[in-house]
């Protein structure tokens, strides 16, 4: 099975970024970060055949595939990680060549999450929103077990994105995983344990 996350946010801004306060001076990038690492990793290795995208409204989208990364240099802590991703958006935006960031094999991209949800719709991926008031994931997870290729798109922080205008006309299938919320990444972890 290849495994998609699509995580998008309107919020994370990196103009005032300090390491020193990371959620309050990024605009939450540290929620991204948690994200990308309950997606890749896998006791001492990287998931295979599994993918997040992350569409940042103000800095573009960014690829994370298991399997061009390098798990040996990749890091493995949300701190670090968000400071390498900090490093990232400020080179890709100067143009500057990545030199030793772990994350130069992330790919980079300018195309929108509407954008790409077409594009693997019709290249045939199943493709599935998390939101508290779906379809019970539980009675449908066996089904989507035996698809061979499968995305799952979380939204940003407030929600706006899922409940969009643009999102709903696509009319693509939405799941939930009970009626408490959860985090992003708790989300992410729970999904795996049960499609993986």
């Amino acid at each position: 099975m290849n495994l998609i996350f699509f995580i998008k946010s309107a919020s994370v801004d990196i103009n005032k970024y300090t390491i020193k306060n990371i959620p309050g001076s990024s605009g939450r990038l540290d929620v991204i970060s948690r994200c990308i690492l309950a997606v890749l990793l896998n006791d001492n290795k990287f998931e295979k055949k599994i993918q997040i995208w992350i569409f940042l409204d103000k800095h573009g989208t960014f690829i994370f595939d298991s399997e061009l990364l390098e798990y040996e240099n990749f890091p493995k802590n949300e701190l670090l990680l968000t400071d390498y991703l900090v490093r990232l958006i400020q080179k890709k935006k100067s143009r500057i060549e990545f030199g030793d960031n772990p994350l130069r094999k992330v790919q980079i991209s300018e195309m929108r999450i509407i954008e790409a949800l077409k594009k693997f719709i019709n290249s045939g991926y199943n493709v599935f929103i998390l939101k508290e008031n779906g379809q019970d994931f539980f009675k449908v997870f066996q089904k989507i077990h035996s698809k061979k290729d499968v995305i799952f798109v979380i939204g940003d922080q407030c929600g706006n994105f899922l409940n969009s205008e643009d999102l709903l006309t696509l009319k693509i299938p939405i799941l939930s995983l009970g009626t408490r919320s959860y985090l992003a990444s708790s989300i992410i972890r729970l999904i795996k344990l049960n499609i993986l």
